[in-house]
């Protein structure tokens, strides 16, 4: 039942998710009528009323969502004498999240009566104010069909709106990186792709004026459904240029362009795309160099901004944050609408759920300018390549939202509650606004890589989702939505879908898949050669050589050597990198950071648990032959294997950087017996996937963009065959003097066994804020009834990535010890960030708060 006179019940989205509600309704038999009075329905019926928080029917229930904007309400209770269910929001999207969670359990229940029939009230609001999805067209072969299918954008606007996403983002232009070598235009430069700007004589060439008219029809129909559902609409343009360089194979090229007229025709396409398409809401931009326009190129922007002011609408401008800085920052505020700036989250990757505690040492500025078209990024300004840089200021006048790039996960399936939760938290860091996520198989076929037959990348026809490739995915929409929105949220939220799916095998298939799915962001956050998903690609990951560093390889933006044992983690404070970690093993001075030994045996028992957990979901799952259900078994088997690879790859290059730098033949004979055990699981992640996915999974033109995992074989083949070869000639002279066999063969059997962190109890209690310019006392209390550690040295920094992170040793006292942030460095505009680092008489170190067995917590403490 809806009130007409209710403003939010009226409203378009709530009217559809009503639809939503009565389809569900009727998909399980039940008879339904929508109706306005309660006195239209019979009272032996159930009703269901959808209302805003200040409808007359709410009043006298006692029950209404918090006064957040999107909050809902779900309370069973009564209008006079009749029971009702009350689907209840503060405002219209909130009440589509009541209606839609109502619709959502009745179609998942094995009796959906307990769903119209709850025994107490849900009420929830949102944790995060923007939960957004990207997705991009990159490949005019594979795009365009999905583009122009108007069934696929109502089922799947339909499913993020469901999901409690509330933005869509729908990128153009970020097919390539830089206007040169280009194959497949289309949409790069979107505008003479989607309009005809009066005044400017300005085309595409190869594209039909009627084709060019239908693009900016479909562009307004998606936006038009993502409002009738809630759904703010984003677009996003990330390419500015229009002059191709070294193309000649481009398939379409812009005419009727100078320099002269770029800025205006900008301006004047843009405020007609806005004019043309009224529920575009927002747009994107990229402002950095690789749009094609120089940085600092402060009166363009200006100019392009003014397009979204001649629009007459509040369109929100969103700046990707590579190269920003305050000049372009002003001349957005200044157009008097309203701004977000978006940071990578962890690089192009997704690292461990929360804010890495520093950027690799090669994205700090070594120069105050760089040149061409990259004078910020590469200058002054490279350190917001791939962080959050310096934008978490306290009196920001725009907002921030991190947006997670798509390095670390393409095409395997990915879902682990705890790690989605944990990244529901951690988006509203510092007052973040939230998270933009790339939808999984984003940049498939990008660069000119598009090949027919679809994204979805399967070989074996019968795993591709009947519903189109997104459908693979719900289970991963579901829970970055809905833990977007809610990070506390109840475990029927995601586990109704999984007994659907896998009936009495939902729940090991749950753990086997959450376990499964931890491994690669670990393995991201632990050891990155490359912050570009470009070159990086640990889901089809290219060997990085650990003996001889010219090796093929794709890693231009890591230390030379390029070897293994010198790769940097992407969080460079928190985790060391094996060659450091083998110094420390033979000092005996062994650092607070988590060692890459240490790495090998979470990845390992992620995979073991997966695999004991998948292994009991094939023997309870009623048809092991489900498409779902192969597709589940055959992507956890593979993060099984690359959790099993990368693990014993780890402990082999510890060992070699150990023979390396004591000549110990034993520490290289392990070394070799481990990596081949680490061939041995690629092996078989090789043979799991053959014949499953097609034989080039492309996500772009480079040999290392592409292929399959039966490819990346050789690469290791010929790193082993070297670590042989060096093992079979003379031993080198030792480079660390004075240490035996016997604490080489120890090393050697902790490097292969399980380690042992030292974690000592001690207590701290975070101050609630801090007052700038005052010092800031800090203190730890530690256990009386264990050994007191020998030191404990506090590490403090602002929450500002090029600054390096300070330290002081803390005074100790009888059970406790304490130190104060000076008011000097406290006299800023930034939050602080800390944690503490406690060493014993035995020369090992561990980090408070540090992380946790789940690894989903943020291991450092903040004040604002």
């Amino acid at each position: 039942m809806c009130d007409p006179g209710d403003p939010i019940a009226s409203a378009k989205p709530s009217q559809w998710a009503v639809e939503q509600l009565r389809q569900s309704l009727t998909g399980r038999g039940f008879v339904v009528r929508v109706c306005t009075r309660l006195d239209e329905a019979n009272p032996a019926d159930v009703c269901v009323v959808a209302a805003g928080r200040s409808s007359p029917m709410t009043r006298d229930v006692g029950v209404v969502p918090p006064a957040d904007a999107e909050a809902l309400a779900i309370v069973p209770g009564k209008l006079g004498q009749r029971d009702v269910l009350l689907a209840i929001g503060n405002d219209s999207r909130g009440l589509v999240y009541a209606l839609t969670e109502i619709a959502d359990a009745v179609a998942l229940a094995d009796d959906p009566w307990p769903a119209l029939r709850p025994s107490r009230p849900v009420i929830e609001r949102p944790a995060n104010t923007v939960r957004s999805v990207m997705r991009v067209f990159a490949s005019d072969v594979e795009d365009k069909t999905w583009f122009n299918d108007r069934e696929f954008w109502r089922r799947y606007l339909s499913l993020l709106t469901a999901q409690r996403f509330n933005r869509f983002n729908l990128a153009l232009g970020l097919g390539y990186d830089s206007p040169s070598n280009l194959r497949d235009t289309y949409f790069y430069f979107a505008y003479p792709f989607l309009v005809s700007v009066p005044g400017y004589n300005v085309r595409a060439t190869n594209l039909p004026d009627a084709e060019r008219n239908r693009n900016l029809e479909m562009l307004r129909f998606i936006s038009d459904e993502a409002a009738a559902r809630g759904l703010r609409f984003q677009l996003g343009l990330w390419t500015h240029a229009y002059q191709w360089i070294n193309s000649p194979n481009a398939n379409h090229n812009i005419e009727g362009l100078t320099p002269q007229t770029q800025g205006p025709y900008c301006r004047d396409a843009l405020a007609l795309l806005l004019k043309e398409c009224p529920n575009i809401s927002g747009v994107t931009f990229r402002i950095h160099g690789e749009s094609g326009v120089p940085e600092g190129s402060y009166d363009f922007w200006k100019m392009v901004f003014d397009g979204c002011v001649r629009s007459g609408r509040r369109v929100e401008i969103d700046m990707h944050a590579k190269g920003m800085d305050q000049p372009t920052i002003d001349a957005a505020i200044g157009t008097g609408l309203p701004v977000t700036i978006s940071p990578k989250f962890w690089a192009e990757h997704m690292g461990l759920p929360y804010h890495q505690a520093a950027i690799r040492p090669n994205e700090l500025p070594v120069r105050e300018r760089g040149t061409g078209l990259f004078a910020q990024s590469s200058g002054a300004r490279s350190f917001l390549r791939y962080g959050y840089g310096d934008l978490l200021t306290e009196d920001r006048r725009y907002g921030v939202i991190h947006r997670i790039w798509p390095g670390t996960q393409r095409v395997l399936l990915w879902g682990d509650p705890t790690f989605a939760a944990a990244y529901g938290r951690a988006m509203s860091f510092c007052g973040s606004l939230g998270c933009e996520i790339f939808e999984p198989l984003s940049f498939k076929g990008r660069k000119g890589s598009g090949l027919p037959g679809g994204r979805d990348g399967y070989a074996d026809a019968s795993l591709r989702p009947a519903g189109g490739d997104f459908e693979k995915y719900r289970y991963t929409y579901r829970l970055w939505g809905r833990l977007l929105y809610n990070p506390d949220a109840e475990p029927q939220t995601w586990q109704g879908q999984l007994r659907k799916d896998y009936g009495s095998a939902a729940g090991a298939a749950e753990t086997a898949l959450a376990s499964a799915s931890r491994i690669l962001p670990l393995f991201t956050t632990a050891h990155t050669p490359s912050a570009a998903n470009n070159n990086y690609w640990p889901e089809m990951y290219v060997n990085m050589p650990i003996v001889d560093p010219s090796h093929p390889q794709p890693y231009t933006d890591t230390p030379s050597p390029k070897r293994f044992g010198t790769v940097s983690p992407l969080d460079p404070q928190l985790f060391a990198r094996v060659d450091d970690y083998a110094d420390e093993l033979l000092k005996a001075q062994v650092s607070g950071k988590y060692s890459p030994v240490e790495v090998a045996q979470w990845m390992e028992d992620f995979a073991q648990t997966a695999a004991e957990n998948l292994s009991q979901a094939a023997s309870k799952v009623a048809n092991r032959n489900a498409p779902a259900f192969r597709r589940l078994s055959v992507d956890v088997s593979v993060q099984i294997g690359l959790g099993r690879f990368f693990g014993q790859k780890f402990r082999a290059a510890v060992l070699y950087a150990l023979y390396d730098r004591t000549s110990d033949r034993a520490a290289m004979e392990e070394a070799i017996k481990t990596y081949r055990s680490a061939r041995q699981a690629w092996v078989r992640i090789a043979e799991l996937t053959t014949g499953i996915y097609v034989s080039d999974v492309t996500y772009g033109e480079g040999w290392f963009q592409r292929g399959h995992w039966s490819d990346r074989l050789a690469a290791i083949d010929k790193d082993i065959a070297a670590m042989e070869q060096k093992a079979a000639g003379p031993a080198p002279q030792p480079a660390v003097s004075g240490i035996t066999p016997e604490k080489v063969a120890a090393l050697v059997h902790d490097v292969l066994g399980r380690p042992q962190r030292t974690v000592r109890e001690v207590t701290h209690t975070k101050p609630a804020s801090f007052r700038r310019g005052q010092p800031v006392a800090l203190g730890l209390a530690l256990a009386s009834d264990q050994a007191r550690p020998k030191a404990v040295q506090l590490y403090y920094r602002h929450t500002h990535q090029a600054e390096p992170w300070r330290v002081v040793l803390m005074q100790m006292e009888a059970g406790s010890c304490h130190v104060a942030i000076p008011g000097e460095y406290t006299d800023s505009h930034y939050p602080l960030e800390y944690y503490f680092e406690l060493s014993d008489e035995s020369g090992r170190s561990w980090l408070y708060p540090g992380l946790r067995a789940s690894l989903s917590n943020q291991p450092y403490f903040v004040l604002r």
